[in-house]
């Protein structure tokens, strides 16, 4: 083994961790002030269950050998409980339980970031039941789909979009954002919208806390992208790059469309736009030339913009914008690849602008209507499912005071002329 390329991979799944408080800040910034505690709540509460049946079945599901060979699903008890990974092998270019903790990671922030679209309204029962059985029936499978490739022995199969298809997506723009995106949809469209919306819309009650978590993202993604590469080379460094000034042409792409359409830039659309140049860059930064990342950053930039108006025209409450900035924007890297993708960089396929022809769009094309299908119905059905059995909304009520109070009996934020809570200390 690699001493550096392991030292490489803790410290990128260390950075990929960080993406997980990262989301809470981002999004508990972008709730109302009696709301915040609820929504990291749930970004951490998921995680943390996810992260347990990561360790159960979730590893052999997603890189388990694909049963019946289909590539479909990875066999899900072949690594129960991990135990398996404790023995050191020395055949294997990396640890093999750092390749599981590595992995776990992006189950537990694409599981994360679904919450976005209930925030405020859902039980967090209902959610962390919601969030459980969506990584065992969506995330699981699609991440073999995408990310469990065949061994060079022809020992073990992999999942049929890397390995059948020959679909690019070097670091999850399928499996993860438009995967937790479409969920984010399908659970909107279940959950129905919040009192009063889209007349009443409930505000960012702390811009700081955006830009924190937001700040807390653009650093773990260099672990999320670079890491992916498993090794800490040439690829690495082009992938680092990549995602360097697409995340930079996302921020500026969404503060133009701002300037244009409303006159002025905010600190949330530049905080958004950074996450759309990063989502979109995902699947490609490793297929890319610089350029060819600016540019597809700059377009998830501009686009993802005004996608994030299509919840009004169409009717469908997703409060925190995941639809319009993961799903628009990771369809948009996933497509653009077709386009852009030269053969000067590690992923070694060329699009149509550099003479690849279109095959490798039609390629993307058949991977983004697969993941989108498949992850769009299954959230349906799971949340319609939960609804019947245990309701998701809250009652009314807790969601016009607030939904901290009823379901954790917290708040963020007290007054000063608020009275102590019997038994808690007093603190200046």
């Amino acid at each position: 083994m690699d001493s550096g390329n392991t030292a490489w991979l803790l410290a990128s799944s260390a950075l990929v961790c960080l993406m997980i408080p990262g989301i809470a800040f981002f999004y508990g910034g972008m709730v109302g002030s009696r709301r915040i505690l609820n929504m990291m709540m749930m970004c951490f509460g998921s995680a943390s269950l996810v992260a347990i049946l990561w360790v159960l079945f979730g590893y052999s599901a997603a890189f388990g050998n694909s049963l019946g060979s289909l590539g479909l699903l990875g066999n899900p008890l072949e690594f129960f409980g991990l135990e398996q990974l404790l023995t050191d092998d020395p055949s294997a270019a990396l640890p093999v339980a750092l390749f599981a903790a590595f992995q776990l990671m992006f189950a537990c922030v694409t599981t994360a970031l679904v919450a976005g679209a209930a925030a405020g309204r859902m039980k967090f029962g209902a959610w962390m039941v919601f969030a459980g059985l969506w990584a065992a029936l969506v995330y699981f499978p699609v991440a073999h789909w995408v990310f469990a490739f065949d061994n060079e022995d022809g020992t073990v199969t992999g999942g049929w979009i890397a390995n059948t298809l020959g679909a690019i997506d070097f670091a999850g723009g399928t499996a993860v954002h438009m995967n937790a995106g479409v969920a984010a949809l399908a659970l909107a469209l279940v959950l129905g919208r919040s009192r009063g919306w889209p007349q009443v819309v409930s505000r960012p009650h702390n811009r700081p806390l955006v830009i924190l978590g937001a700040s807390l993202l653009w650093v773990g993604w260099y672990g999320f992208n670079a890491g992916s590469a498993l090794s800490a080379g040439h690829t690495a460094s082009v992938v680092f790059l990549n995602t360097a000034v697409a995340a930079a042409a996302g921020l500026l792409g969404w503060a133009l469309m701002e300037r244009l359409r409303l006159g002025r830039s905010s600190t949330l659309g530049a905080a958004s736009g950074l996450i759309a140049g990063l989502v979109a860059i995902t699947p490609a930064c490793g297929a890319v030339s610089p350029l060819g990342a600016v540019a597809i950053g700059a377009i998830a930039g501009l686009v993802c913009s005004l996608a994030i108006e299509w919840k009004f025209r169409l009717g469908y409450d997703d409060s925190l914008d995941v639809v319009g900035v993961h799903l628009v924007g990771g369809v948009i890297g996933t497509l653009l690849i077709g386009f852009f993708a030269t053969d000067a960089a590690p992923g070694g396929v060329s699009g149509v602008f550099y003479g690849g022809g279109w095959s490798q769009l039609g390629i993307q094309a058949v991977a983004t209507l697969a993941v989108l299908a498949y992850s769009f119905i299954l959230t349906w059905a799971i949340a319609k499912a939960l609804d019947l059995v245990m309701g998701l909304r809250v009652p009314e009520e807790h969601e016009v005071q607030g939904i901290d109070l009823a379901a954790h009996s917290e708040s963020a934020y007290f007054n000063d002329d608020e009275p102590a809570e019997l038994g808690a200390p007093m603190r200046q």
